[in-house]
């Protein structure tokens, strides 16, 4: 009776469906789980840290004074310490603590970070006075403020100085600001203008229409502009005299001194004497400006967001390019084309292409986009420009063409599929009430099959946005200087190198030249990428939705 009831419940699919179901729930689970690793290894990163001071006594050594964020503890073998060269004694517990300790003063130090012994580490404690300084440059500073200066004379000492600082380092911020928006804005702006009536002039001479009048036009242009510039310039030399004009002296736990301009300084705070509502404010600032400022250190620090600006362009640029091209192509193949030997050809070779290690889009985009089609529109276009290339180099629009050819055959797919499940009456009642076949294709079954267009892009995005290999060769870089859309005509320079979301964790991960400090900004970045991804997809699949309520009625 048992073995019967066994056997039926086999016989039945249940074991299917629970190791379907089973399967599903451990995907889910390992997906949840990973993502919230990178949150927590993330944005952990931003939390002010309390600062450790500990006398550090080595066996047989000096001892010294060590500041700095406990950032990792791990127990490892007493055998490994000694086979590292330290002086552990034979005797005691076979494992001992190791902590990596952020120590920064990396100008005074020589490295950000430092392995300790943790039973090395006495007379810990936490005092309220210790600063952490985030600067521009040399990474963070740990130590005591001893007094604030203007102008080599001091202004601020003892209980002063700490409130004196901050209201200067806050005057210092906004003076940053305006130098950053003087010199990225207003001298860009003039440079692109020097730059258009420079092509100007060499387009009319090698048309062989450079005359007396052109000329003296184009000089009065450009006599305006450096009579822009002139005062410009002379504001920059009025704010660099202010930003340079304060400093602070310092002094680290082993009674080190240090003046430091404030110009240096972004951030001052003592996270040993925050409570948690000024930490959680903190925090909160810390995430903001990194989504909102731009790199520092060689991406180390500061924020990612011309990575996030580059990456979203590129994508919105990619999908409306593979969009109509792939619809067009699933039209003629599904409601053209003669459904013969040549058709199912075609359709395995867009199948195939799908599966095309994407570094071969990045060589045949290089190859064909770069040096071919873009060579010839300069060639055509921008003569005055040559021998510098204008779109014969890597750039936007060639990312989002290599992307968009990586993404068209899972359009061409879906949209296929979709065009196939529209019922074949529906066609013939439109074309027997005196339709015609593309009055019928644009105002019937395209609208049914939005949805799975929708399907195809919302996948095509999936893959696109996450690449990496083939945008190295076509238009991303480490650092880009300037975004591809500002206040200078054309407004959208689609030939301007960008930064992305995908090659900056590649290169803050493997190219970084300090490994630890590099490490949480990986994380980080990962999770954003995830998310600006999800949040592509997510407005997608509700425009999908959207679609499909709208043309549900005409199924039935």
């Amino acid at each position: 009776m048992k073995q019967n009831s066994l056997k039926h419940w086999f016989k039945s699919g249940a074991p299917g469906v629970w190791i379907s179901g089973g399967a599903v729930s451990i995907a889910v689970i390992m997906t949840i789980g990973l993502l919230a690793v990178i949150a927590v290894r993330g944005l952990g990163h931003f939390w002010p840290a309390d600062l450790l001071q500990a006398s550090y006594q080595v066996p047989g050594q000096a001892n010294h004074v060590v500041v700095g964020e406990v950032v990792q503890k791990e127990e490892v073998p007493r055998a490994r310490l000694k086979s590292a060269g330290l002086p552990v004694p034979e005797q005691g517990p076979e494992f001992m603590t190791r902590e990596l300790i952020k120590v920064g003063n990396r100008d005074l130090n020589g490295s950000d970070f430092s392995w300790v012994v943790g039973e090395w580490l006495k007379e810990q404690h936490y005092p309220e006075q210790l600063m952490a300084l985030e600067r521009r440059e040399w990474g963070n500073f740990y130590g005591y403020l001893i007094n604030i200066k203007q102008d080599g004379q001091v202004v601020a000492e003892g209980d002063k100085a700490w409130p004196e600082l901050q209201a200067r380092i806050e005057r210092v911020n906004q003076l940053a600001a305006e130098l950053k928006s003087l010199e990225k804005s207003d001298i860009g702006a003039i440079n692109a203008g020097l730059e258009r009536l420079r092509l100007q002039g060499r387009k009319l001479e090698l048309s062989g229409h450079l005359d007396a009048a052109a000329q003296a036009d184009i000089e009065a242009g450009r006599a305006e502009l450096n009579a822009r510039y002139q005062a410009i310039e002379a504001r920059l030399g009025e704010l660099h005299a202010q930003f340079n004009r304060d400093s602070l002296t310092a002094r680290d736990a082993n009674g080190r001194e240090l003046e430091i301009n404030l110009s240096k300084v972004i951030h001052a705070y003592q996270p040993n004497a925050m409570g948690a509502a000024t930490k959680l404010g903190f925090y909160f600032s810390k995430v903001w400006e990194f989504l909102s400022d731009d790199p520092r250190e060689a991406n180390t620090e500061g924020g990612i967001f011309p990575a996030i600006f580059g990456t979203v362009m590129m994508t919105l640029i990619m999908a409306m390019i593979v969009t109509p091209f792939g619809v067009l192509a699933a039209v003629y193949l599904r409601e053209y084309a003669k459904q013969n030997a040549l058709t199912r050809v075609i359709r395995i070779a867009v199948n195939n292409l799908a599966g095309v290690p994407a570094i071969v889009y990045g060589v045949f985009g290089l190859g064909f986009f770069v040096y071919v089609l873009g060579g010839s529109l300069d060639r055509l276009f921008f003569p005055e420009a040559l021998p510098a290339p204008t779109f014969g180099t890597p750039g936007l629009m060639w990312a989002s063409l290599t992307l968009a050819l990586l993404a068209v055959p899972v359009v061409i797919v879906a949209t296929e599929e979709g065009l196939a499940r529209i019922p074949r009456t529906l066609r013939e009642g439109s074309l027997a009430l005196g339709a015609t076949k593309s009055e019928t294709l644009w105002k019937i079954v395209l609208p049914m099959a939005s949805p799975a267009m929708m399907t195809g892009m919302i996948l095509a995005v999936a893959r696109a946005a996450g690449e990496v290999a083939p945008l190295m060769l076509v238009g991303v870089v480490k650092l880009a200087p300037s975004l591809p859309l500002d206040g200078n005509y054309p407004y959208l320079h689609l030939d301007q190198k960008i930064m992305h979301l995908g090659f900056h964790i590649y290169d803050v991960g493997f190219q970084s030249p300090n490994v630890e400090a590099a490490r949480p900004l990986v994380y980080a970045t990962a999770l954003l990428l995830v998310l600006v991804i999800a949040t592509l997809n997510l407005s997608a699949v509700w425009i999908r939705n959207h679609l499909r309520e709208k043309y549900k009625a005409l199924d039935h």
